[in-house]
């Protein structure tokens, strides 16, 4: 048995502003439409029989727009299992209980395919080729990491120095496991030819991954099957849930699994991979899926270029214009401007470092804010003011709730809305509002079939998401 488990939730802080902590890199949209998570999912899908399963393991913020990419490809399954965690513990945590919560399911045998949802591979065939190959290695009871035959003395991968042969498909032992290299010797391994890039992407059995933890990483081991075990599984539908118990998962160790486990290991095994691939770590790697024009200038959205070569302009809704300039990145998201320098791509990640140092929103939110229920966005604030526009799913309902410090009033331009004001009930119409005093219970709910807009216009001595006390949820946010 074969299950695909996704790691989803990398922060992506190279691809600020539109990678941020509330809406990290698989999230992101790429020129065709679809994001990162949805293109794994649907990479994912290929490898399994009809009627198979999907693990995705993601911080408990990320499961509800998680479960929209989920269903938005469609896929033939049995259904999504999803095991969230309570903060970010890297690689080593994640896989460690994940192997021992699906090895209590379906036994030691079932061979697991870890892909990070930041990956891009266009060339599902030849993917689907090599998980093959690694299977049968993971069978042997290897632990099998993907290697990416380099293109290009990259010094922003890590590298495998490839040993013994172990098939006549070019399956070898590895013999190490190498940083991030200098110019120089990225130069040197790509000429020995013993090198490949380290992608990231594993395939094991749940029995030989517990084995060889137990073996090099036994204390992390034993706190990963104490946090399992205090981790109920519910099932809601075809989804299935396993929430990671909070105070379980803090006390395991943050590392990642080739750290913990594979550069210790006697038993790590690398299959060549001989597809396209790209971790989209940078402006730079995004901007070569975009079709440049006759001067090497390539656009997503509205742009004008003018005496302008090799740059690249995102825009999310406004007109972007360039004047004689050359070798640039410009990204406008409507809340925040990136102007960089082609060459210094690699450096933005400065920039959310300074964000974050000075505590400014912007390295954690966009202007509009994905909820389980739909999204907001901010469109205007200031001095005891703040406009939102509010997009309610079908069927969907904010939380039983209540501000201290603001009163709401909110006008309905699409849909219906079904509202709870104090102790009354009311259907608010297209074209209609209602006013939300400080101090009252309140929820929203769309009985329609169609999204509910409204304009919502706060107006108090405190405006901040934090004045929300709630009562009720539906999506598990009231403890």
């Amino acid at each position: 048995m074969i299950i695909p488990v996704i790691l989803s939730g990398g922060a992506g802080t190279r691809l600020w502003p539109v990678s941020r902590e509330g809406h990290p890199k698989p999230f992101m949209k790429l020129p065709d439409g679809q994001s990162l998570l949805l293109k794994t999912y649907q990479r994912a899908a290929a490898l399994i029989a009809e009627g198979g399963e999907i693990v995705t393991v993601t911080n408990r913020e990320y499961f509800f727009e998680s479960k929209d990419h989920f269903t938005e490809a469609k896929l033939p399954l049995h259904r999504g299992r999803y095991l969230l965690e309570p903060q970010g513990r890297n690689t080593a945590a994640a896989m460690a209980v994940t192997a021992l919560a699906l090895s209590a399911e379906f036994g030691d045998d079932v061979v697991l395919v870890v892909m990070p949802a930041d990956h891009l591979i266009a060339d599902r065939t030849a993917f689907k080729a090599a998980t093959e190959h690694a299977v049968a290695l993971a069978n042997a009871g290897h632990l099998v990491t993907y290697g990416i035959e380099p293109t290009a003395p990259e010094t922003g991968f890590g590298y495998i120095e490839a040993g013994a042969a172990l098939d006549e498909q070019g399956g070898c032992q590895v013999l190490r496991f190498v940083e991030k290299p200098d110019a120089p010797t990225a130069v040197e391994y790509l000429a020995s030819g013993r090198y490949l890039w380290n992608s990231g992407m594993f395939c094991f059995s749940a029995g030989s991954l517990i084995r060889e933890l137990a073996l090099h990483a036994p204390e992390l081991l034993e706190l990963a099957r104490a946090c399992v075990a205090d981790s109920p599984v519910q099932q809601s539908g075809t989804v299935l849930l396993q929430e990671l118990n909070a105070e379980r998962f803090a006390l395991l160790p943050d590392i990642s699994i080739d750290y913990a486990l594979m550069e210790r290991s006697a038993r790590v095994a690398v299959v060549p991979a001989r597809f396209d691939w790209s971790d989209i770590g940078s402006w730079g790697a995004l901007c070569q899926l975009v079709e440049p024009d006759a001067l090497n200038n390539r656009a997503q959205g509205d742009a004008l270029f003018v005496d302008t070569r090799n740059t690249y302009v995102q825009s999310e809704g406004r007109l972007v214009a360039t004047v004689g300039v050359d070798d640039l990145i410009v990204v406008d998201t409507g809340d925040a401007v990136l102007v960089a320098r082609a060459d210094r791509a690699q450096d933005v990640r400065q920039v959310v470092k300074l964000l974050k140092q000075g505590n400014h929103p912007a390295y954690r939110l966009h202007q509009t804010v994905s909820r389980p229920w739909g999204t907001y966005t901010v469109l205007e604030e200031g001095p005891r003011f703040k406009i939102k526009r509010i997009v309610v799913k079908p069927g969907a309902a904010l939380s039983l709730q209540m501000h201290h410090h603001r009163s709401e009033h909110w006008i309905v331009v699409q849909g219906m809305a079904k509202v709870t004001n104090g102790e009354g009930e009311q259907l608010v119409n297209t074209n209609e509002s209602t006013f939300i005093p400080a101090g009252h219970k309140h929820r929203l709910i769309n009985p329609g079939v169609i999204d509910l807009v409204m304009i919502e216009v706060q107006s108090g001595e405190y405006l901040g998401e934090d004045d929300i006390v709630r009562f009720e949820d539906q999506y598990g946010r009231v403890r």
